[in-house]
């Protein structure tokens, strides 16, 4: 391996020739060989727009010049566009600050600028982490990819669905069907009513998620060490999270107490808690949709869902729910994660929390799993599925629980007795009901009929 001597505060190292990392990077590789997970790519992209924003910030308060602070963006917008992706490769569990991350970023950026300087023209120190520290830097690139990812893909992708559910339901506005509570037989709904349940559903959590990214788009940068600011120079702070908005055409503010903003990773927590939510949703949609489809002989075969695999290597003609069941595993997956994300964000030790790689790691991995499973979902099942109208109907139809329509003219007590003795009899209930005696055929036909159970909602 060609290789090249570079310094740091505890010496010289060799470092391959060909990379632009630095002396600190190469420490962390060799001293950090844990499992296989890498720092997000995500993360290095956040970092690299909080690095331009801070050297414009830098520029216009007068401590960094113009020719430094253009080379610097510079090489931030190729590390956004990933153009120097393979410079970036250190361990997930390391610093628990991101300390050595932060200073990958310094040192890529330093020595790509050079080269394109012609000469030694930046420190990755003094000029690219110039009026920062890791401890502000990490925090607010952590905002800065959740917001993106959760706007650009999680948001997207779950308004996509609640449209298609929405408009679904219009669809089957008139198909009537069984509703079930603890998985038995209740009282008759549209399908349309169903979906746009789930619609209504989505658009909750799409809400509650914008709820949490008021508090994820105030960024504690401009804190530098411990939230007092020291060697930033006056406006910093403002004109740097300025900068940062233009950059990534988001709103971003400084936080109003640099110390709390530092110390807690609450707004993390909280954003990652919204995907939570939607996660527990998507997973009962997914499942309701699953047993729907069930059969197809032998299930509730009231969907029909699009077949997109053999489903077993040895029953042939079986299609198993799979973008279903992929949905499932990925929400359980969130879940789990925000076990984690609730105890990372609890280690704020004093003055700055020290597991800011994993709550990175988290929030970035929950998104993208959520957008992608959820996109899966849309597209491969939610679209190509079909109500199967008329086993809804014959279901429906034939419940023993459409007696409760029998109530306010004969009391529960009586309605219970009719469908109890069908259910053991093995009769309709409208031959129970009336061979009772308790109402005549008219009454059950005009009372019992499932299209006059549907639409009991007006307010």
């Amino acid at each position: 391996m060609n290789s090249r001597i570079e310094k740091d505060s505890l010496g010289e190292i060799e470092v391959p020739a060909d990379k632009y990392w630095g002396a600190v990077t190469q420490r962390s590789m060799e001293h950090f060989t844990i499992a296989d997970e890498k720092m997000p790519g995500e993360l290095i992209s956040a970092i690299a727009m909080v690095k331009k924003a801070a050297c414009l910030a830098n520029e216009e308060c007068g401590v960094l010049s113009g020719e430094k602070a253009k080379i610097i963006a510079e090489v931030c917008d190729e590390i956004i566009k990933g153009a120097l992706e393979s410079n970036f490769p250190l361990c997930l569990w390391q610093t628990g600050s991101g300390t050595q991350t932060n200073m990958n970023v310094n040192e890529v950026i330093c020595n790509r600028g050079n080269e394109i300087a012609g000469r030694k023209l930046l420190s990755p120190n003094d000029d690219v982490n110039m009026s920062q520290s890791t401890n502000d830097v990490f925090p607010t690139a952590i905002h800065v990819a959740g917001v993106i990812l959760l706007e650009d893909g999680v948001i997207a992708a779950a308004e996509r669905l609640a449209k298609i559910f929405a408009d679904m339901a219009e669809e089957y506005g008139k198909t009537v069907k069984l509703a079930r509570t603890h998985l038995m037989d209740a009282t008759p709904m549209t399908f349309g009513q169903e979906l746009a349940g789930y619609s209504h559903i989505l658009k909750t959590d799409i809400k509650i998620i914008e709820d949490s990214l008021v508090h994820l788009k105030k960024i504690p940068l401009g804190g530098t060490a411990v939230g007092t600011g020291l060697n930033a120079p006056a406006g910093y702070a403002d004109l740097s999270a300025g900068y940062l908005s233009v950059i990534t055409g988001r709103n971003f503010t400084v936080s109003e107490n640099l110390f709390a903003a530092m110390s807690a990773r609450s707004q993390a927590a909280a954003a990652h808690s919204a995907l939570r939510t939607l996660a527990g949703d998507m997973l009962k949609i997914a499942d309701d949709i699953r047993r729907y489809s069930s059969g197809p002989k032998a299930g509730y075969g009231e969907l029909t869902i699009p077949a997109g695999e053999p489903g077993s290597s040895i029953m042939p003609g079986k299609i198993n729910p799979t973008q279903c069941e992929a949905l499932i595993m990925a929400a359980t997956m969130v879940m789990g994660n925000d076990t984690a994300m609730g105890i990372a964000a609890s280690r704020g030790d004093f003055q700055l929390n020290v597991n800011m790689p994993l709550i990175a790691h988290l929030l970035i991995r929950s998104a993208k799993l959520l957008t992608d499973s959820i996109t899966s979902f849309t597209e491969r099942c939610v679209i190509g599925m079909r109500a199967n109208e008329a086993k809804m109907e014959k279901n429906a139809g034939q419940a023993l629980t459409l007696a409760t329509a029998l109530n306010p003219l004969i009391g529960y007590s009586k309605a219970a007795q009719i469908a109890m003795r069908a259910a053991k009899e093995d009769i309709t209930l409208r031959e129970a009901a009336i061979s009772s005696g308790y109402v005549s055929a008219e009454q059950f036909d005009e009372l019992c009929d499932p299209k006059k159970m549907i639409n009991n909602t007006e307010r």
